[in-house]
């Protein structure tokens, strides 16, 4: 049975874990080599089932362990033109490391359809994963947004399960103790998308099937789990639909999130 699971999720490291009988990928590896080995075990998972580690983007919180974990084992990198040129000039990529270059193409991993879409985040060559299950299952990971764009929505649409980012509560992030300039750039469209934001976002992937939904990369300074939760629940509940009965929504923690099988 395939799975999903946000080993961590949050401004202080992001990696997500697919797995399936025939082995499992990592979307960013946001934390050190040691912590993900812990967290995929309590996940169900090992390093050793993992085959690839797909990033979305070269900010620390998503690559903190990449260069560990490349150097020691045999796992492939995958991530865009601008993701890999960037990780390159930051030195991050070992000798010898397998790459697959994602962009109009998908890249296939242990059964895995793997495509990446572009999001409008401030990094080079930023962007999200859907994953093609070998059930058939569709599977979307989607955080680091400034805002959903079209071609966002249009990528993640018709997932079985989405985890989606909903960052911070607004008020609390602008009576909160941010410098102005940080403040900024966490609203502007480059930036993150809101508990508001994601919420609207819920409406139309229901509509489109989506039954699982997982809310990420919460700020801890910015947002709690329940606000984000009861928005959530409150968008779904403008259109008929209730947490439990028309489909399940989980919030990730910053570690230690249980796994959500699909």
């Amino acid at each position: 049975m395939s799975k999903i699971c946000p080993l961590y999720s949050g401004s202080t490291g992001n990696s997500t874990y697919i797995g399936t009988k025939n082995g499992g990928i990592l979307i960013d590896a946001g934390a050190s080599m040691k912590g993900i080995c812990s967290a995929l075990e309590r996940a169900g998972g090992s390093l050793e089932e993992i085959k690839a580690i797909a990033v979305t983007h070269t900010h620390s919180d998503h690559i903190k362990g990449l260069t560990t974990i490349l150097k020691r084992t045999d796992i492939q990198l995958i991530a865009t033109e601008g993701t890999l040129k960037a990780l390159q000039e930051m030195d991050k990529i070992p000798s010898g490391t397998k790459v697959a270059l994602i962009g109009e193409n998908h890249v296939d991993v242990c059964g895995i359809e793997l495509n990446s879409f572009a999001t409008s985040h401030d990094c080079r060559g930023s962007c999200g994963y859907t994953a093609i299950l070998p059930d058939g299952k569709k599977v979307s990971v989607c955080t680091d947004l400034g805002v959903v764009t079209d071609s966002v929505r249009s990528a993640i649409t018709g997932s079985d399960v989405v985890l989606l980012e909903s960052n911070h509560d607004i008020d609390m992030l602008k009576s909160g103790p941010y410098p102005p300039t940080l403040k900024l750039r966490i609203l502007s469209d480059s930036g993150h998308i809101s508990n508001v934001a994601c919420a609207a976002e819920l409406k139309g992937l229901i509509n489109s099937g989506t039954a699982r939904f997982i809310l990420g990369h919460l700020s801890r300074h910015n947002n709690t789990p329940l606000l984000a939760k009861s928005c959530a629940e409150a968008a779904l509940m403008d259109i008929g639909a209730l947490n439990g009965r028309d489909c399940l929504l989980f919030v990730a923690a910053p570690t230690d999130n249980g796994v959500t099988v699909i």
